[in-house]
C-alpha cells in the first residue's frame, strides 16, 4: 500500500465540516493542515472539534490556496460561494471535495466544470448516499440484473427544515438555498441518475405551505430517461413528518422499494417482497451520513490517479436536471429537454 499523505484543508465551519475533518482524521494517507472561515474564531471551533488542534487557521481563502502544504481542499461554504472558490482551487492546482450543491445556474456549472477540465484535478460532488449501505445494495442488485431492465424509477427527498437549522437564513433564500431541488432535493436525483442513468426530458410542478422559503419548498418532476424509462422525483422541505428518502423501482424481473427486493431472476420462488436488513438513508443529520465511506473512496482515486464517477463532471448533469425542473416549473410545467450545457 502507498505510503504517500495527503495534507487536507477544509474551509467552511457549517454543519457538515465537522464530519469532513473527521473522516480525514481517519484516512491514514490524510493529515489535516488547515481549516478556514470568514471567522477565525468559528474555524477554531471546527479544528478542536475535529481533533486537529494544530491545524492553521484561515479567514481568506485566497491564502488558504497559497499553502504550499494543501494538496486537498473540503470546500463546504454555502452554496452561492462554490462557483468562485471550486475555479480558485483548480488554478490552484488543488484536488476538491465539494458540498452539494455545487452552483445554482448553468453559466457557474459551466465555468467551474471547464476551470477543473483544464487543471486535470480530481473532484468528488459531495452526494454522500452513495456510500449508504440501502443505496448501495439497491446499485449492486441493479448491477446484477436482479430486477432485469428497468421501465420506472422514482426518488423523494421529503426533510422538513426549517429555523432549527443553523444554516436557515441563507437556506431558505433564492441568492444562497436556490431551489428545494438545488438545497437539498439533488441528493434524490443523483440517486435516481445513479439507478436509471441520464434524464432526457423533464415536467414539473411546484406547492408547499410554507412562506418563508423565497422558493416554493416542495416540487415534483416527471422524468422521461435516455433509456426510454419513465419516472418521477420530488422534494419537500416542508413537509410535516419525519425525514424520507423513498426509491422505488419497477423492472422486467421484479422491483426494488428502498430495502426490499422482489426478484424472479434471484428469487424465482419468492411470494413476497424480502428485506434486506440495512442502514437506510432515514435521518438528515450529517453524523448519520456515511462522510468516512466517501472520503476514503476520494483519497483512493489519488492515490490509484483514477476519476471518481461522483465527480463536478457528472454532478453538473444532476444540476442541470434540479435547473430545468426550476425552469419547468416557472413556465407551468412545460417540458424541457436535456442537456442544458453542450460541450
Amino acid at each position: 500500500m502507498s505510503e504517500k499523505r495527503f495534507g487536507v484543508a477544509v474551509f467552511g465551519a457549517g454543519w457538515v465540516s465537522t464530519e469532513h475533518i473527521r473522516a480525514y482524521v481517519k484516512n491514514p494517507h490524510c493529515e489535516v493542515v488547515a481549516v478556514g472561515s470568514r471567522k477565525a474564531e468559528s474555524a477554531r471551533e471546527k479544528a478542536t472539534l475535529g481533533a486537529v488542534p494544530d491545524a492553521r487557521i484561515y479567514t481568506r481563502f485566497e491564502e488558504l490556496l497559497k499553502d504550499k502544504r494543501v494538496d486537498v481542499v473540503s470546500i463546504t461554504t454555502p452554496t452561492d460561494l462554490h462557483a468562485e472558490q471550486v475555479i480558485q482551487a483548480a488554478e490552484a492546482g488543488k484536488h476538491m471535495v465539494i458540498e452539494k450543491a455545487i452552483a445554482l445556474n448553468l453559466e457557474d456549472l459551466k465555468a467551474m466544470r471547464d476551470a477543473v477540465r483544464k487543471a486535470k484535478v480530481k473532484t468528488v460532488v459531495s452526494f454522500v448516499l452513495h456510500w449508504n449501505p440501502s443505496l448501495a445494495n439497491t446499485k449492486a442488485l441493479l448491477d446484477a440484473g436482479a430486477i432485469g431492465d428497468i421501465f420506472y424509477g422514482e426518488c423523494d427527498y421529503w426533510h422538513g427544515v426549517s429555523d432549527w437549522y443553523a444554516g436557515w437564513e441563507w437556506a431558505r433564500t433564492k441568492r444562497a438555498g436556490g431551489s428545494s431541488f438545488l438545497f437539498a432535493g439533488c441528493h434524490g436525483v443523483d440517486a435516481i441518475r445513479w439507478f436509471c442513468g441520464d434524464i432526457a426530458e423533464v415536467s414539473a410542478f411546484t406547492g408547499g405551505w410554507d412562506k418563508r422559503f423565497e422558493y416554493p419548498p416542495t416540487i415534483v418532476a416527471a422524468v422521461k430517461f435516455a433509456s426510454g424509462a419513465i419516472g418521477k422525483i420530488s422534494s419537500s422541505l416542508d413537509i410535516v413528518a419525519p425525514y424520507q428518502f423513498n426509491v422505488d423501482l419497477l423492472g422486467t424481473e421484479g422491483a426494488i422499494r428502498d430495502n426490499l427486493l422482489y426478484s424472479k431472476k434471484l428469487l424465482p420462488g419468492q411470494s413476497g417482497f424480502a428485506t434486506i436488513p440495512c442502514l437506510l438513508p432515514d435521518s438528515g443529520d450529517v453524523e448519520h451520513h456515511p462522510f468516512e465511506g466517501e472520503i476514503n473512496h476520494f483519497i483512493d482515486c489519488l492515490l490509484n490517479d483514477v476519476e471518481s464517477e461522483v465527480n463536478l463532471e457528472d454532478a453538473v448533469k444532476t444540476h442541470e436536471v434540479c435547473l430545468a425542473a426550476d425552469l419547468s416549473a416557472a413556465n407551468g410545467g412545460e417540458t424541457v429537454k436535456l442537456p442544458l450545457i453542450e460541450g
